[in-house]
């Protein structure tokens, strides 16, 4: 999973659909994440951001809690989620947003 920061966040999330994982390393929810993140990759790629050493890129999205995991598609959020949920919820979560988020960048 790769790790974004202040130079590399915008680009990242730019293009193609980009799930991010705002996260710390304190955050025991976060770690459990890790591996359902992992596994979704195989799905839609996959990044973080450490909220504790970069806390504007999580203000500017309003990540108030962790984890938090947005989708975002052509620079902007299309959808997020609070928590630790099942795999099958984001399963069932990305069905809905991610389809959208790829008619967005196509377009």
């Amino acid at each position: 999973m790769r790790e974004l920061n202040t130079s590399t966040f915008d680009d990242a999330v730019a293009g193609s659909p980009l799930l991010v994982d705002f996260w710390a390393p304190w955050c025991r929810p976060c770690k459990a994440l890790e591996p359902i993140l992992a596994e979704l990759e195989a799905t839609v790629p996959v990044a973080r951001v450490n909220v504790d050493e970069h806390p504007a890129i999580g203000a500017r999205y309003d990540v108030l809690s962790i984890p938090t995991v947005i989708l975002f598609a052509g620079g902007a959020p299309v959808g997020s989620m609070v928590g630790i949920r099942p795999r099958a919820h984001f399963d069932q979560w990305l069905s809905e947003v991610l389809p959208a988020a790829q008619r967005d960048v196509d377009a």
